[in-house]
């Protein structure tokens, strides 16, 4: 964790990598592991930690706000946009959460309007 607190996300994943493979049952290594490679830009690895954990603790409202991010990151905002709603319901307190899912949801509506903008779109009147 001490290498994580200094902004060395990489090397912190590698030795949390070989934590949580010593300790596969772990919840705390493997977010610890998770949020190291997201910090690292490996969105898509730490989508799958986060995912273990939700599967593992449907009530971790942590590790469905990391999962949302992270599948933010690698271009899946709506399945994103679902995860951070589960996490800002279960912490309606928390900000973070709300404006995270704010945001994707404004991605959301940003790419619907400019299919529905594009060049040779079509409507269902025009078909």
């Amino acid at each position: 964790m001490e290498l994580l607190g200094r902004g060395s996300p990489a090397a912190a994943a590698q030795v949390l990598q070989r934590a949580s493979t010593a300790e596969p049952g772990s919840r705390s290594v493997r977010e610890a592991l998770a949020r190291a490679q997201f910090d690292a830009g490996r969105y898509a690895d730490a989508a799958a930690n986060f995912r273990m954990i939700v599967e593992a603790s449907p009530s971790d409202d942590y590790a469905h706000f990391g999962l949302g991010l992270a599948l933010a990151r690698i271009g899946h905002p709506a399945a994103a946009a679902e995860y951070l709603a589960l996490a800002a319901a279960m912490r309606p307190d928390a900000a973070h959460y709300t404006e995270a899912l704010r945001s994707v949801r404004a991605t959301l509506r940003a790419q619907d309007n400019s299919r529905h903008a594009s060049p040779g779109a079509t409507t269902e009147d025009e078909r």
